[in-house]
């Protein structure tokens, strides 16, 4: 009843995502009208090769948990099926990029619940993946952003509360797919009958923290080719822009109000970083990643459109993947 409610109003959350972005917009104004804006070409080049490279691991992230769970694709297949399902997840309700991938998996001849899972399986693993980046970040600096004064004090039990979870699964790796099929038999999916090796959990989470550490370099180098700043500059900053994307984020992916994360991410960027480089010049950066980001996915998805898929496909069964997705995540 909750998860419905909650779909049937993602469309309100999404306006009040524009709205407060829109409103941080004005609040920073005269601080954007007096900044220094200059365009480098190199810095942007290095995101976008940065962006390219993070794209390729999460992909090899997702097919080797494919693969844990009974279904198997190759890389090039996998991909053009990650980009053609990614650029829908923008659209209200959650559901669309895993029942994109669902029909498109299909196809290839992976069963929707191996599909299923493996999403599953993908979300938690890179949110464990944050916490040993968050750990070594926040340990490391002390900076909570905005709310260093009230949190400074917990900072340690914070820290461990984050790792708790992380721990545990390295010690059982079968809690994760304990937790797993926890999830599946309360939408009435059947368990898994496979298990993590922790050798493959740590593969595929070392994987998922370099995917991390990736993507903030892209949003670091981003942040580099927008603004003019001296070489000390950069490398005071390069730290925080490279570990705090990963935490906002995971905030964004967890707060399951809005499609991606909109509104929230970039909040929780000015949160963490408008003391360190400026309310304004932040709020501009979170929002160019965002546009950066999403003008890649289209690219990469057109270019995935207009090469042939050449491999054979099975005969698909859209409505009953479409079943299955829906009981799943009803």
């Amino acid at each position: 009843m909750l998860m419905r409610t909650l779909r049937r109003m993602q469309p309100l959350f999404v306006l009040l995502a524009l709205l407060f972005m829109a409103l941080l917009l004005r609040s920073q104004w005269e601080e954007l009208q007096t900044h220094q804006w200059q365009l480098n070409p190199r810095w942007l080049v290095a995101s976008a090769g940065l962006l390219v490279a993070a794209w390729a691991v999460e992909i090899v992230v997702w097919l080797r948990l494919l693969r844990t769970v009974g279904g198997r694709l190759g890389y090039w297949p996998g991909a053009r099926i990650w980009f053609l399902s990614a650029i829908v997840r923008y659209i209200p309700g959650n559901v669309w990029q895993p029942l994109s991938m669902t029909l498109l998996c299909q196809r290839r001849g992976v069963k929707p619940e191996a599909t299923v899972t493996s999403i599953l399986l993908y979300q938690v693993i890179i949110l464990l993946a944050v916490t040993p980046i968050a750990a070594l970040y926040f340990g490391a600096t002390g900076n909570w952003g905005l709310l260093t004064d009230l949190l400074s004090g917990f900072g340690p039990w914070l820290i461990g509360i984050g790792l708790a979870p992380l721990a545990a699964f390295l010690v059982r790796p079968a809690l994760l797919i304990d937790v797993v099929n926890w999830v599946l038999r309360r939408f009435g999916r059947a368990p898994l009958e496979t298990g993590f090796a922790r050798g493959e959990l740590l593969v595929i989470l070392a994987l998922a923290v370099a995917d991390w550490v990736l993507w903030g370099a892209s949003f670091c180098a981003l942040a580099f080719g927008l603004n003019v700043y001296s070489a000390p500059e950069m490398l005071a900053l390069a730290p925080h822009l490279i570990a705090v994307y990963s935490v906002a984020y995971a905030i964004g992916l967890v707060s399951l109000l809005t499609p991606s994360g909109l509104g929230v991410r970039e909040g929780a960027f000015y949160l963490l970083l408008a003391p360190i480089m400026g309310g304004g010049t932040v709020t501009v950066v979170a929002l160019a990643m965002r546009i950066w980001t999403m003008v890649g996915e289209a690219i990469a998805a057109g270019v995935s459109l207009l090469l042939p898929d050449r491999l054979p496909a099975v005969d698909p069964d859209p409505v009953a993947a479409d079943n299955d997705l829906r009981e799943g995540i009803a």
